[in-house]
Protein backbone atom coordinates (compact mmCIF):
# COMPACT_ATOMS: atom_id res chain seq x y z
CA UNK A 1 0.00 0.00 0.00
CA UNK A 2 1.45 3.44 -0.96
CA UNK A 3 1.47 6.30 2.04
CA UNK A 4 -1.12 8.48 -0.41
CA UNK A 5 -3.75 4.98 0.00
CA UNK A 6 -2.73 4.65 3.61
CA UNK A 7 -3.91 8.41 3.65
CA UNK A 8 -6.93 8.18 2.02
CA UNK A 9 -7.94 4.97 4.15
CA UNK A 10 -7.04 6.91 7.47
CA UNK A 11 -9.18 10.04 6.12
CA UNK A 12 -12.34 7.25 5.40
CA UNK A 13 -12.00 5.58 8.44
CA UNK A 14 -12.00 9.05 10.05
CA UNK A 15 -15.12 10.19 8.36
CA UNK A 16 -16.69 7.11 8.91
CA UNK A 17 -15.88 7.58 12.98
CA UNK A 18 -17.41 11.51 12.72
CA UNK A 19 -20.39 9.93 10.89
CA UNK A 20 -21.20 6.93 13.31
CA UNK A 21 -20.97 9.71 16.07
CA UNK A 22 -23.04 11.71 15.26
CA UNK A 23 -25.48 9.23 14.93
CA UNK A 24 -24.82 7.30 17.61
CA UNK A 25 -24.84 10.66 19.48
CA UNK A 26 -28.73 11.24 18.03
CA UNK A 27 -29.51 7.96 19.58
CA UNK A 28 -27.95 7.87 23.02
CA UNK A 29 -27.57 11.29 23.40
CA UNK A 30 -24.87 11.79 26.28
CA UNK A 31 -25.17 8.12 27.39
CA UNK A 32 -22.89 7.24 24.04
CA UNK A 33 -20.07 5.54 24.59
CA UNK A 34 -16.43 5.18 22.42
CA UNK A 35 -17.65 1.25 21.98
CA UNK A 36 -20.86 2.74 21.14
CA UNK A 37 -19.64 4.42 18.36
CA UNK A 38 -16.70 1.96 17.49
CA UNK A 39 -19.39 -0.82 17.20
CA UNK A 40 -21.36 2.26 14.52
CA UNK A 41 -18.36 2.51 12.62
CA UNK A 42 -17.24 -1.48 12.15
CA UNK A 43 -14.61 -0.81 14.15
CA UNK A 44 -13.16 -2.05 17.58
CA UNK A 45 -12.59 0.59 20.57
CA UNK A 46 -8.76 0.06 20.27
CA UNK A 47 -8.98 0.81 16.18
CA UNK A 48 -11.08 4.09 16.91
CA UNK A 49 -8.72 4.88 19.91
CA UNK A 50 -5.95 4.80 17.14
CA UNK A 51 -7.42 7.75 15.18
CA UNK A 52 -8.83 9.88 18.09
CA UNK A 53 -7.05 9.23 21.97
CA UNK A 54 -10.67 9.53 23.59
CA UNK A 55 -14.39 10.04 23.66
CA UNK A 56 -13.38 13.89 24.66
CA UNK A 57 -11.03 14.24 21.49
CA UNK A 58 -13.40 12.74 19.25
CA UNK A 59 -16.85 14.61 20.00
CA UNK A 60 -14.62 17.75 20.04
CA UNK A 61 -13.39 15.98 16.73
CA UNK A 62 -17.10 16.13 15.88
CA UNK A 63 -18.07 19.51 16.25
CA UNK A 64 -15.23 21.08 14.46
CA UNK A 65 -15.92 18.76 11.53
CA UNK A 66 -20.17 20.20 11.46
CA UNK A 67 -19.14 23.90 11.59
CA UNK A 68 -16.27 23.20 8.97
CA UNK A 69 -18.93 21.40 7.22
CA UNK A 70 -21.53 23.57 7.54
CA UNK A 71 -19.39 26.88 6.72
CA UNK A 72 -18.39 24.98 3.40
CA UNK A 73 -21.96 24.30 2.26
CA UNK A 74 -23.11 27.96 3.08
CA UNK A 75 -19.98 29.59 1.58
CA UNK A 76 -20.79 27.36 -2.15
CA UNK A 77 -24.33 29.38 -2.08
CA UNK A 78 -22.53 32.79 -2.19
CA UNK A 79 -23.37 34.24 -5.50
CA UNK A 80 -21.03 36.43 -6.54
CA UNK A 81 -22.60 37.94 -9.10
CA UNK A 82 -24.90 39.26 -6.65
CA UNK A 83 -23.26 43.13 -6.61
CA UNK A 84 -24.68 44.41 -3.71
CA UNK A 85 -24.38 43.98 0.43
CA UNK A 86 -25.27 40.89 1.97
CA UNK A 87 -24.30 38.05 -0.42
CA UNK A 88 -22.95 36.02 2.89
CA UNK A 89 -26.31 36.78 4.33
CA UNK A 90 -28.26 35.41 2.07
CA UNK A 91 -26.26 32.47 0.99
CA UNK A 92 -27.10 31.93 5.30
CA UNK A 93 -30.87 31.99 4.52
CA UNK A 94 -30.72 30.31 1.36
CA UNK A 95 -28.66 27.37 3.07
CA UNK A 96 -30.98 26.93 6.67
CA UNK A 97 -34.44 27.98 4.58
CA UNK A 98 -33.77 26.23 1.04
CA UNK A 99 -35.08 23.26 -0.41
CA UNK A 100 -31.80 20.87 0.87
CA UNK A 101 -33.38 18.71 2.74
CA UNK A 102 -29.69 16.83 3.53
CA UNK A 103 -28.80 19.89 5.22
CA UNK A 104 -31.84 21.10 6.82
CA UNK A 105 -32.07 17.32 8.12
CA UNK A 106 -28.55 17.71 9.70
CA UNK A 107 -29.18 20.74 11.00
CA UNK A 108 -31.78 19.40 12.65
CA UNK A 109 -29.61 16.52 14.00
CA UNK A 110 -26.62 19.03 15.30
CA UNK A 111 -29.11 21.13 17.23
CA UNK A 112 -30.70 17.51 18.85
CA UNK A 113 -27.02 16.59 19.97
CA UNK A 114 -25.23 19.58 20.42
CA UNK A 115 -26.17 19.74 24.27
CA UNK A 116 -23.77 16.89 24.55
CA UNK A 117 -21.02 18.25 22.41
CA UNK A 118 -20.94 21.33 24.27
CA UNK A 119 -20.08 20.26 26.95
CA UNK A 120 -16.93 19.07 26.42
CA UNK A 121 -13.91 20.86 26.83
CA UNK A 122 -13.06 23.74 24.06
CA UNK A 123 -16.48 22.77 22.09
CA UNK A 124 -17.94 26.07 24.09
CA UNK A 125 -14.76 28.32 22.72
CA UNK A 126 -14.70 26.84 19.52
CA UNK A 127 -18.66 27.49 19.14
CA UNK A 128 -18.11 30.67 20.42
CA UNK A 129 -15.45 31.82 17.75
CA UNK A 130 -17.45 30.06 14.90
CA UNK A 131 -20.27 32.27 16.03
CA UNK A 132 -17.85 35.47 16.16
CA UNK A 133 -16.73 34.25 12.68
CA UNK A 134 -19.61 34.55 11.38
CA UNK A 135 -20.98 38.10 12.39
CA UNK A 136 -17.68 39.33 11.05
CA UNK A 137 -18.14 37.63 7.82
CA UNK A 138 -21.42 39.32 7.59
CA UNK A 139 -20.46 42.37 8.72
CA UNK A 140 -18.07 42.68 6.32
CA UNK A 141 -20.34 42.24 3.41
CA UNK A 142 -21.92 45.51 4.16
CA UNK A 143 -24.90 45.08 6.45
CA UNK A 144 -25.90 46.59 10.08
CA UNK A 145 -25.54 44.72 13.03
CA UNK A 146 -28.73 44.69 14.00
CA UNK A 147 -30.36 43.75 10.65
CA UNK A 148 -27.77 40.55 11.00
CA UNK A 149 -28.88 39.60 14.19
CA UNK A 150 -32.36 39.40 13.67
CA UNK A 151 -32.24 37.35 10.01
CA UNK A 152 -29.16 35.31 11.00
CA UNK A 153 -31.49 34.14 14.26
CA UNK A 154 -34.83 33.91 12.78
CA UNK A 155 -33.04 31.63 9.89
CA UNK A 156 -31.21 29.43 12.41
CA UNK A 157 -34.95 29.00 14.68
CA UNK A 158 -36.86 28.17 11.27
CA UNK A 159 -33.94 25.40 10.37
CA UNK A 160 -34.09 23.82 13.95
CA UNK A 161 -38.51 24.34 13.94
CA UNK A 162 -38.57 22.46 10.54
CA UNK A 163 -36.70 19.51 12.08
CA UNK A 164 -39.42 18.97 14.71
CA UNK A 165 -42.64 21.17 13.79
CA UNK A 166 -44.49 19.51 11.07
CA UNK A 167 -46.04 23.08 10.68
CA UNK A 168 -42.62 24.38 9.90
CA UNK A 169 -43.29 22.77 5.96
CA UNK A 170 -40.55 23.36 3.13
CA UNK A 171 -43.36 25.78 2.22
CA UNK A 172 -43.48 27.42 5.26
CA UNK A 173 -39.59 27.92 4.84
CA UNK A 174 -39.83 29.21 1.38
CA UNK A 175 -42.10 31.42 2.24
CA UNK A 176 -40.10 32.74 5.26
CA UNK A 177 -37.09 32.92 2.81
CA UNK A 178 -38.59 35.31 0.78
CA UNK A 179 -39.28 37.50 4.01
CA UNK A 180 -35.66 37.57 5.13
CA UNK A 181 -34.43 37.79 2.10
CA UNK A 182 -36.44 40.80 1.25
CA UNK A 183 -35.07 42.06 4.96
CA UNK A 184 -31.54 41.91 3.48
CA UNK A 185 -32.70 43.65 0.27
CA UNK A 186 -34.11 46.24 2.05
CA UNK A 187 -30.92 46.79 4.19
CA UNK A 188 -28.76 47.11 1.38
CA UNK A 189 -30.64 49.94 -0.63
Amino acid sequence: MTEQEGTRNAERTRRAVLDAAVDVLAERGTAATVQHIATAAGLSKGGLLHHFPDRDALLYAVAEDHLERFRLRVLDRVDLSENRPGKVLRAYVRALCGSDTSLLAEYGTFSGIWPALEKVPGVQTLSDEDNDSWFKLFEQDGLDPDRILVVRYATEGLAIAHSYDANVSTRVLERARKVLLGLIDEAAD
